[in-house]
């Protein structure tokens, strides 16, 4: 392990997150904001920089990475950021509470989109801006900001972005990885400017539009209104919001492809048409089931087109309570929270791809008890895949389910009831937002215990890092030199 290395490089990601604090600090001088508002921010950007300074006062002379310095560079980085990004909430009293605030930061960075803030009107627009900033930062990754930022980066920092980049593979679609940072960083950008511009349109302030346009380029979920979209009772905003959520769930891999002129691999690829035809059956589903509900047919199109955007690729929006659906649509929604949108997108969940493998693994089984002497191989996207990567594939399933299970048992303290228990891990282990029971989208975890929401704040992480990293992290054989 090359430890100096490892906090050479994580101090240079604290000190960007700090940098990154004087943007809310131009937004609160834009809005006239006064000294006892903008001072504890600074406070907190000095604290980062100060502490990354520490971090990389001696530059390491051996600056090589390896598999064991990504996991430590990528989980330590995470964690820092969170906990930094934490602090302007606590040195503005805006969230007294430093296991209140490292839960919001947390929900934050890993855009997850839970709140522990009953009253989100009441913050001032700086802390706001920085609140929904963090998604946008955490959308594709801390490390893949950091790269794309930062001069000098190697090859060797693919081990940085196989351990942060989410999904089951990590395809190295050009030849230097601060190349691929840049460019996905910049196909990320453009498309958010794009949904900025469009909601101006449709009616929204510069404000808004930029708050809604980070939690919907990170899918996230954060807003500055408490009613969250629904305060706008606006079928175009809803629409536009919804087809740019289902846009950041897509592998940013295919629109690089088709931006380079394969529109072949675009259109082809068979994750993009899993991913889109769960969608539409969700809707359909939903639809049949709450339509009744409903005067109009169009309204209860619109609504379960939004949820299930909102729902599938883990941003969090809301614009009905679907707490009070009937049982049937509210299984359809939490099916939809394990799947998750594409692998390489903004978007968490177990992803479309591993579903889709997971499934087509089980069928080989079932061929091969009917068959035993039959040849059978898992195919996808076209190419054959090796019994490895499935065993890959298998144990992240298992890891999976052992994070939720411990998750639920060390969360079943709080003594909820067993729905709003499951669903309170369900939807920040997949980085969601909003869950079910006592926890829906007119609800927050305020209301639940420092314990719970540490817990809660690590399962985020850990959904957001796919468990892996942040396991390492703490386990000894890591850190060995």
């Amino acid at each position: 392990m090359n430890r100096r290395m490892v906090f050479f490089v994580t101090g240079r990601v604290v000190i960007i997150i700090g940098l990154l604090m004087i943007l809310p600090i131009l937004i609160g001088l834009c809005f006239h904001e006064g000294l006892d508002t903008l001072l504890p921010i600074v406070k907190a950007a000095l604290c980062a920089i100060v502490f990354g300074l520490l971090l990389t006062c001696r530059p390491p002379k051996n600056r090589s990475i390896h598999i064991r310095e990504g996991i430590a560079i990528t989980s330590l980085s995470w964690l820092l950021t969170v906990f930094f990004g934490a602090l302007p909430f606590v040195f503005s009293s805006a969230i007294p509470s430093l296991v209140d605030a490292f839960f919001e930061s947390a929900s934050g960075f890993t855009t997850t989109g839970s709140s522990i803030i009953n009253d989100i009107e009441a913050l001032p627009n700086s802390l706001l801006f920085w609140r929904s900033f963090t998604h946008f930062i955490g959308g594709m990754g801390v490390l893949m900001f950091a790269i794309a930022l930062l001069p000098g980066s190697s090859s060797e920092n693919i081990y940085l972005l196989k351990a942060e980049v989410p999904g089951p593979t990590f395809e190295k679609v050009l030849s230097r990885i601060r190349e691929v940072a840049r460019t996905f960083y910049i196909i990320y950008a453009v498309f958010a400017l794009v949904l900025f511009c469009v909601l101006m349109a449709a009616g929204m302030t510069p404000f808004d539009a930029i708050i809604h346009t980070f939690s919907t380029a990170g899918t996230g979920g954060f807003s500055n209104y408490n009613d969250s979209v629904a305060h706008f009772n606006s079928v175009p905003i809803e629409l536009i919001l919804s087809v740019g959520m289902l846009m950041f769930g897509v592998n940013f891999n295919l629109y690089f492809f088709a931006l380079r002129g394969h529109w072949k691999i675009f259109v082809k690829s068979e994750e993009l048409r899993w991913y889109l035809g769960i969608v539409l059956v969700a809707m359909i589903a939903l639809t049949a089931s709450v339509a009744n509900e409903y005067d109009s047919l169009l309204i209860c199109l619109k609504d379960t087109f939004f949820t299930v955007s909102t729902v599938i690729t883990t941003t969090g929006f809301g614009t009905v309570d679907f707490v009070q659906w009937p049982l049937f649509s509210q299984l359809i929604i939490l099916m939809l929270m394990f799947i998750g949108g594409c692998a390489g997108s903004t978007a968490g969940g177990l992803k479309v791809s591993r579903i889709v493998l997971y499934l087509k693994m089980g069928l080989k089984k079932f061929r091969q008890a009917s068959s035993p002497n039959r040849i059978n191989v898992v195919t996808y996207e076209n190419k054959p895949i090796g019994d490895h990567i499935q065993n890959d594939i298998a144990l992240y399933f298992l890891l999976y389910i052992g994070v939720f299970c411990t998750g639920i048992l060390l969360l079943s303290f709080e003594n909820l009831d067993f729905g709003t228990t499951v669903s309170a891990v369900t939807t920040t282990f997949n980085n969601i937002g909003p869950g079910l029971g006592d926890l829906g989208p007119k609800s927050n975890f305020s209301t639940l215990s420092d314990f719970s929401k540490i817990v809660l704040s690590f399962v985020m992480i850990a959904g957001r890092l796919e468990i892996v990293p942040l396991i390492l992290l703490f386990a000894p054989s890591t850190w060995r030199r």
